[in-house]
């Protein structure tokens, strides 16, 4: 089984997700890709971890090449977040935006539920330009394409799971 979620900054879509791959039966994994860049960033993944300490998460942390990500078959595991995966693909020099979508499918073929927190993109109301405009097209358009793979897709919106794809269990 797969499930997208999908919301903007602070929407609650990884509270919704996090608590979503609790509620499964078996072994958590939880797919951090948020690179420690700086101290800002180091203080984040800090954050999360200690708030995922005692919730029966084994973290991972894969910035790039999916494909490469070896995992426990039959975990359920959580993806956070997509818009960070995207980014490096695209802008580090050993990435390739072309390996999220097989870097996924990678990991579905291995995993019980695979859940993947991803951004809403398009609706700042903002003009972009130049390599933030390419990152915005890259990563609307992987969310396409997962959206269409996936069998459960729920937007969160001021904490609040909108279900736009399948049935809730």
């Amino acid at each position: 089984m797969f499930t997208l979620v999908i919301g903007g900054s602070a929407s609650g879509k990884s509270e919704f997700a996090e608590r979503h791959v609790l509620s499964l039966d078996g072994p958590r994994l939880y797919i951090a890709t948020m690179e420690p860049f700086g101290v800002e960033a180091q203080a984040r993944i800090a954050r999360h971890r200690a708030a995922r300490r005692d919730r029966g998460f084994e973290t991972v942390d894969s910035y790039v090449n999916l494909t490469d990500l070896e995992i426990q078959k039959g975990a359920n595991a959580l993806l956070e977040d997509l818009g960070n995966l995207t980014a490096n693909e695209l802008f580090r020099p050993d990435g390739d935006v072309g390996r999220v979508v097989p870097g996924i499918e990678h990991l579905l073929a291995r995993c019980r539920h695979m859940t993947v927190v991803t951004n809403e993109v398009f609706s700042g109301g903002k003009d972009y330009e130049g390599e933030t405009l390419r990152y915005l097209r890259e990563l609307a358009q992987i969310n396409r394409v997962l959206a269409a793979r996936a069998d459960l897709v729920v937007e969160v919106v001021c904490g609040l799971p909108n279900l736009l794809k399948g049935e809730f269990l």
